[in-house]
């Protein structure tokens, strides 16, 4: 069979669930060829549908736009609890502060952006001044150095952010799960429609073996989540794994759906996107 074209992106939670299907120890899974992209980029390939990619690692919040030529797999995301994006300050701040303000965000197409906005809506009298999208590793940098006045970031940041004497003003995800109860969605997997149901289920099959084939055995996974982790302290990769890749990375479940749900139709009742049909997560 004709490899299927993956992207995904470099850091530590994605290697981890894909390693052993990328190198062929998932039995009777479909041949991968990998291609690493941060999640921006592939938001914008996902929207385009012209990248010519079988799977793609997205952000939940592009789904609105890209439903009717990709499913959603139910199993080899992210989606958690205490893994929240951050707004970081270079001082002391509250959301009353931002008013105005300029704040630097990884993606208008994330679901940390979406988080954002939402709380913004409740902690931000009269809204944020401006908002600009960057790299997320350059926007720790442009708030230490006063380039922007706050910076929401992701990943492994929740980690480092104080090696740059930034401040944490607030987590997206806390006030998430203290408002709705339920768990935050990050990145999801979505394959062609194209490709066929029971093409799409094998995938979904072989995304699950996988993450459960690296819980087995973390060892076997190392080399390729350090090769690809940016120069990042082996603790921080293991923090990140322990973070973002969970029950819900193997099965979505009923709690699952119902965060992506309830995300999606908060932000759509924002004007953040469009309404989502009925039957748009359904699996085949």
């Amino acid at each position: 069979m004709t490899k299927l074209k993956i992207a995904y992106s470099p850091c530590p939670n994605d290697t981890f669930v894909f390693d052993a299907w990328a190198h062929g120890r998932v039995p009777d899974a479909p041949r991968l060829d990998v291609t690493f992209a941060d999640i921006d980029i592939t938001n914008g390939w996902a929207e385009s549908g012209t990248d010519g990619h079988d799977v793609l690692k997205v952000s939940y919040a592009v789904l609105p736009w890209i439903l009717d030529e990709y499913a959603l797999l139910p199993c080899g995301g992210a989606l958690g609890r205490g893994c929240g994006p951050l707004v970081l300050t270079r001082e002391d701040a509250t959301g009353a502060d931002l008013a105005g303000k300029t704040v630097a965000v990884p993606s208008e197409r994330s679901t940390a952006y979406l988080l954002f906005r939402l709380w913004a809506a409740e902690k931000v009298p009269g809204g944020v001044g401006n908002v600009v999208v960057m790299p997320f590793h350059e926007i720790m940098p442009a708030v230490r150095d006063g380039k922007v006045d706050a910076g929401l970031v992701i990943h492994e940041a929740r980690f480092t952010y104080k090696d740059y004497g930034l401040h944490r003003l607030a987590d997206m995800g806390e006030h998430w799960e203290s408002t709705t109860g339920l768990p935050i969605p990050l990145g999801a997997i979505v394959a062609r429609r194209s490709l066929g149901a029971q093409t799409l289920r094998r995938l979904a099959e072989a995304a699950r073996t996988s993450v459960r084939m690296a819980w087995d055995d973390p060892a076997v996974s190392r080399p390729y989540v350090m090769e690809h982790a940016q120069e990042m302290d082996p603790k921080v990769a293991d923090q990140h794994i322990g973070l973002y890749v969970n029950e819900f990375t193997a099965d979505l479940g009923e709690h699952g759906y119902a965060a992506v749900r309830g995300l999606l139709t908060r932000a759509a009742a924002e004007g953040l996107v469009p309404p989502l049909g009925p039957d748009a997560l359904a699996f085949p």
